[in-house]
């Protein structure tokens, strides 16, 4: 039996695909509800991917600090370690702080907010002083 995965291939489309799987493998974990080995989560995907890809991107995100993980079997058992509005907000924080001027980066962000997006952020920053 040969492998069920497409080659993702060189240069700027292996990284786009790689985020594409990231992304569809924290979503079946966080529509699962629980933890899930390499194996449940190749069966949920909508593409059929090799076992060992899966494996390595479960690794990846577990390494990244965006899954935690259990023994399970021969396996390990991955569950994201925040709800999804959590995980974006720990990817903000993480662009936040790689950059050099928090002040200009967070006046551009709210520079180009919406207006709807705008007055969120003003009601849940408080009462106006």
């Amino acid at each position: 039996m040969g492998t069920r995965e497409e080659p993702a291939g060189r240069g700027g489309g292996a990284r786009r695909a790689n985020g594409a799987l990231e992304s569809e493998v924290i979503a079946v974990l966080h529509g699962a509800g629980r933890a899930l080995t390499p194996g449940e989560v190749a069966g949920r995907l909508t593409a059929a991917r090799a076992h060992t890809t899966v494996a390595t991107t479960l690794a990846r995100l577990h390494a990244r600090g965006v899954l935690e993980r259990t023994p399970r079997g021969r396996s390990y058992a991955y569950a994201p370690v925040t709800d999804e509005p959590g995980l974006t907000a720990r990817q903000m924080h993480r662009v936040m702080e790689g950059g050099s001027d928090r002040a200009s980066v967070l006046t551009r962000f709210v520079d180009e907010l919406s207006d709807d997006d705008e007055e969120l952020l003003r009601r849940l920053l408080g009462p106006e002083g």
